[in-house]
């Protein structure tokens, strides 16, 4: 069990590979790295058998950047018949957990996967219960099942409050067929990863303000007029129409990287192509200045050195809002809703 298992996004396998590889080296623990391209995993071997464990115990998953899902412990082959009966057998080693998820890759073989785990979940769970290893809403560890096939899958465990929040990492959202574009999706799954859902109806409330810089055609202004905010909409293209009637969204044309409110706002966020550098600026002049309280922008990845340069980013942010003496929560992930990008969340303190 001292194994591992990193998902991500296809062709995102180096970045977790080379997040993880940091951590481990900030607490002290050996191993190496290792991932196939476009496979969507990775994984961190590490030398010492609790190497896994002081490591997950160390680091909060929320704070991970590219992996989407992680778990400690092993592969295992199973065979045509009887695959309950052998991961039983297995499971004697370990601990008694309180829920367990059946996951796959993001990847074509993985979605074919779905449906064997989907008709494989309910015999497991009774037999897991039956046989005493799985006691559901118990304070034990997450059982987190992997198939890479039907018979091969990594079998580990995490801390359900410590590894991610949906099966696999992949939030089941639905489109809402009102929006103007799905990228109104990435500000949806944005604020349930970075914005605790008891917290809502205090951070996201009927009456705030708004800026959404780059708006057009409004697929995230959509989520923020949802949720009964005023938005400054910026853009020099078309807003929806249907927006701009709900009495909620001004449309202003201008250029996003130029534009401020008269008056400090509770939201901005931005979803600009551009050089991810002065996206990163623009986010610190928001929150440094306090023209907001919070914000939401997205980081377009350059080709090469992608968890380098977002690494390099945050620490600029940090420097720089530390020496405009303002503090200020910083949190990045790249969602599943994300391509080539990653979305940064800032909170002034």
């Amino acid at each position: 069990m001292n194994t591992l298992l990193l998902h991500c996004r296809p062709g995102f396998e180096n970045e977790a590979c080379a997040e993880i590889s940091d951590h481990a080296a900030r607490v002290e623990a050996t191993g190496y790295a290792r991932a196939k391209p476009n496979s969507a995993y990775a994984e961190f071997v590490f030398s010492e058998s609790d190497g896994a464990h002081r490591l997950m115990r160390g680091v909060r998953f929320s704070r991970l950047i590219f992996p989407r899902q992680w778990a400690q412990g092993q592969w295992l082959d199973l065979p045509e018949t009887d695959r309950i009966g052998v991961l039983l057998e297995e499971l004697k080693a370990y601990p008694v957990f309180g829920s367990v998820w059946l996951e796959v890759f993001d990847t074509n073989d993985g979605k074919e996967l779905s449906n064997f785990c989907r008709k494989f979940e309910a015999p497991l769970r009774k037999a897991l219960e039956k046989s005493g290893r799985l006691k559901d809403g118990g304070n034990g560890p997450r059982l987190l099942l992997t198939f890479k096939s039907g018979r091969e899958v990594f079998l580990g465990f995490a801390d359900a409050e410590n590894s991610a929040m949906w099966p696999g990492g992949v939030p089941r959202l639905k489109f809402p067929r009102q929006a103007p574009s799905r990228s109104t999706l990435k500000l949806e799954e944005a604020w349930h990863h970075f914005i605790p859902r008891d917290q809502w109806d205090q951070r996201l409330a009927p009456g705030m303000t708004a800026v959404d810089l780059g708006a057009s055609p409004g697929g995230w202004t959509w989520q923020l007029v949802n949720r009964e905010i005023e938005v400054m909409a910026v853009d020099n293209g078309p807003m929806n129409e249907a927006l701009l009637e709900t009495g909620l969204v001004g449309h202003y044309r201008a250029d996003g990287f130029a534009f401020r409110p008269k008056r400090s706002v509770d939201w901005m966020v931005c979803d600009i192509v551009e050089k991810p550098a002065k996206n990163a600026a623009l986010l610190e002049t928001w929150i440094g200045e306090g023209l907001c309280r919070e914000a939401v922008v997205n980081l377009k990845l350059p080709m090469k050195q992608r968890y380098t340069e977002v690494k390099r980013l945050l620490e600029r942010i940090a420097d720089g809002l530390a020496e405009r003496g303002v503090k200020a929560n910083i949190g990045c992930k790249q969602l599943y809703h994300d391509r080539e990008e990653v979305t940064c969340h800032l909170r002034r303190l």
